[in-house]
């Protein structure tokens, strides 16, 4: 069922930094850990959402274009991998070699970093600039998997390019719209 983020952390806000488990070397690490100069983007994603899978592609080309100007990009899954088992790390891992991410996906297996940060569905873009302060969550573009318009990645690139650039970005931000995140039943 699709979800749209309707609330965020507000802009200014401080990125939470906590340990996770990286997927690939299934060690835990600090998100603030990875290279950056003008800011992280934080991706809220999963194995399994029809969604995530639609903008696979345009992340690998926003990730080839960005990184190098100085903006970490990692992705994040909180999903309870009980319920579905497709978002356990194991099967994160086996997205990120055969995707080929030149990013981290890291497994937040309490959900308390998701759940910081407010976010609701996958995908969700949360942007933070050089000081770590929220400056855009917001959606990549208007293109769903079944609305038949095009994927172009714009949103999330203006944001990108206009965080890269120095400027603020303009608020309302589009809204986010995905699967909603499989909280666990106790949290």
């Amino acid at each position: 069922m699709a979800t749209t983020a309707l609330h965020s952390i507000p802009v200014g806000t401080i990125l939470p930094d906590r340990e996770l488990l990286d997927v690939v070397t299934n060690e835990h690490v600090r998100i603030t850990e990875r290279p950056f100069s003008k800011g992280i983007l934080v991706i809220i994603l999963c194995a399994h959402c029809p969604y995530v899978e639609h903008i696979k592609l345009v992340l690998k080309k926003l990730a080839s274009l960005f990184m190098p100007q100085g903006i970490a990009f990692v992705g994040v899954s909180a999903n309870d991998p009980e319920q579905y088992p497709e978002d356990a790390p194991e099967k994160l891992r086996k997205m990120v070699l055969e995707e080929a991410f030149s990013f981290s996906i890291l497994f937040d297996e309490t959900q308390e970093f998701v759940k910081a940060l407010g976010a609701v569905c996958t995908p969700d873009f949360f942007l933070f600039d050089h000081h770590l302060r929220l400056a855009y969550h917001g959606r990549l573009d208007a293109s769903t998997p079944k609305n038949g318009v095009p994927l172009t990645g714009a949103d999330l690139n203006h944001a990108l390019e206009t965080l890269c650039a120095g400027k603020t970005i303009a608020e309302p931000f589009p809204l986010s719209l995905g699967c909603s995140i499989k909280w666990k039943e106790s949290a």
